[in-house]
């Protein structure tokens, strides 16, 4: 089961797709208040929404005719660095032999990297541009399978992120981080949110992404989310150690796939991030200096 939020005549409405990418609409603004509902009931988000769905009839549009909008009012992203052994050693050659040896730590440490990625206005959904930073020449998208929380920090479903960075600027120093990963529209999620308890084994995702530059596919390669040194509940207990999480709080949890160290993004690519069960998450790239505040 997966939800989804799309636009119709101007208005913004939340919707279950089941299995069979049947489209059923539910009575609330946002996934937050399906999680608020499910948690005064003291049932699951799933529960719930197949008791809205047993009566109902389906929508006449396919999922592909609607306009998918960002999947939920995220008021906090959040991150996960150097989770993967690739993550980690592009992080070495973007800081050649400055603080190689500081990617290697957080990789075997025992407390993981976490940073603050993204804000809910400055999260975007499925379709709209990304842009690319006018003070860079090395940037690349970063495919990520997020984990939607509660304000208990329970995985309640899981998505698909773009944490889009500059690597030259994390490279000159890691004191740059914030700078290397936030800025406008630099943070895509979507285009659903599956409900965590229809995911099988959520160490057993493939993530692919795929590049495309004036039509021609650039860029493609896949891993799997076995890959992951980390499991998803260690990250998510630092996350919430001293700290305060809001019902649909989203960590990242870090990538597995980098392009080559040649390769940045231009304006006008295309950036198609695709996990099964969740969807495609794309993205058109567009540059600061074209776009108009």
């Amino acid at each position: 089961m997966r939800i989804i939020k799309y636009k119709e005549k101007g208005a913004v409405l939340l919707a279950a797709v089941t299995d069979d990418s049947k489209v059923y609409a539910l009575p609330y603004a946002d996934f937050i208040e399906l999680m608020a509902r499910a948690d005064d009931k003291g049932e699951t988000c799933l529960t719930i929404v197949n008791e809205i769905i047993q009566d109902s009839l389906p929508l006449d549009e396919k999922l592909e005719d609607l306009s998918l909008q960002l999947p939920i009012n995220a008021y906090e992203v959040w991150a996960a660095g150097v989770t993967y052994s690739k993550s980690r050693d592009a992080r070495n050659h973007e800081a050649k032999a400055i603080v190689d040896s500081y990617y290697d730590k957080v990789y075997e440490a025992e407390r993981p990297e976490l940073f603050l990625k993204s804000t809910e206005r400055r999260t975007i959904g499925p379709n709209t541009p990304v842009y690319i930073r006018s003070d860079s020449n090395w940037q690349i998208p970063e495919p990520e399978l997020g984990l939607v929380l509660n304000r208990d920090g329970k995985i309640v479903g899981y998505t698909i992120g773009n944490d889009m960075s500059s690597r030259d600027i994390e490279g000159e120093n890691p004191l740059y981080l914030p700078q290397a990963k936030i800025w406008r529209h630099s943070c895509a999620i979507g285009p659903t949110i599956r409900l965590a308890e229809t995911v099988t084994d959520p160490y057993n995702l493939l993530i692919t992404c795929r590049i495309f530059r004036e039509g021609v596919k650039v860029f493609e390669d896949s891993a799997n989310t076995s890959l992951l040194k980390r499991k998803y509940d260690e990250l998510v207990s630092y996350l919430i150690r001293d700290n305060q999480l809001f019902d649909g709080t989203i960590l990242l949890t870090g990538t597995c796939i980098v392009p080559g160290d040649d390769f940045t993004l231009q304006e006008d690519d295309l950036i198609e991030i695709e996990i099964p069960g969740i969807g495609v998450l794309t993205n058109p790239v567009k540059s600061q200096v074209n776009v108009k505040v």
